[in-house]
């Protein structure tokens, strides 16, 4: 299921029009209090969600998905005016998977759920991961330091996935970012700032992750079980 929260009507029919030919099941909601009572009663696989909303913006409505254990994990799409650079930053930097910028085309728009899904998918799936005092489950979404259980945002979390991932390997910038935000997002400053984040979430952990100059990062040594 796809929440798409709107409140454009000719936007959110012709989206949810869209995404219904393409076999997706979607719920448009007018306002954010229709998509709260919504998120009541299921929660959706993919939440589109515009940034100008009546009775509250999109930005406030993410920053409360993005703060519950509940709903953390749900990707979201934000839906920019195409001229607001600062709408599409700020949703980034607190945890947004992508933006599309309006006026935008049904096949961009289907290009990046699919995208986005795909992502998703990809860490529900995964092998366990032990090193050193660093135990990561994908699939509980249990992240430990010594036993201690260590709670990330959704963006650190699939970080450090994707550093778990390479082994030990070096991973570009460009893929992190591709990886985490999306391949229409080049704000390097955003990676260096999760990552200095995540160092210290880790604490000792942390150390293990290793910046190699003018390349990337590598979290040396992993060994999936």
């Amino acid at each position: 299921m796809i929440y798409l929260v709107e409140d454009d009507d000719n936007i959110r029919k012709l989206v949810c029009y869209a995404l219904s030919k393409e076999g997706f099941d979607v719920q448009g909601y007018f306002s954010p209090n229709e998509f709260w009572q919504g998120m009541d009663k299921e929660l959706p696989e993919l939440i589109l969600l515009d940034v100008m909303l009546p009775e509250e913006d999109g930005l406030s409505v993410l920053n409360k998905l993005k703060n519950s254990a509940e709903t953390e994990h749900i990707p979201v799409i934000m839906l920019t005016a195409k001229s607001s650079e600062f709408d599409k930053v700020t949703g980034l930097d607190m945890g947004a998977d992508d933006y599309v910028a309006k006026p935008f085309g049904t096949m961009e728009l289907m290009s990046r759920v699919r995208a986005v899904l795909r992502r998703s998918a990809k860490t529900q799936n995964q092998k366990n991961y032990k090193i050193g005092e660093l135990y990561v489950d994908p699939q509980k979404h249990i992240i430990t330091v010594s036993g201690k259980e260590i709670s990330l945002s959704y963006k650190e979390y699939l970080l450090l996935m994707v550093l778990l991932e390479a082994e030990g390997n070096v991973v570009e910038r460009d893929r992190l970012l591709t990886s985490v935000w999306g391949e229409y997002y080049t704000e390097s400053r955003t990676l260096d700032v999760h990552i200095r984040k995540l160092r210290v979430k880790l604490g000792d952990a942390g150390k293990m992750i290793q910046t190699v100059k003018g390349i990337g990062y590598k979290l040396g040594g992993a060994a999936g079980e």
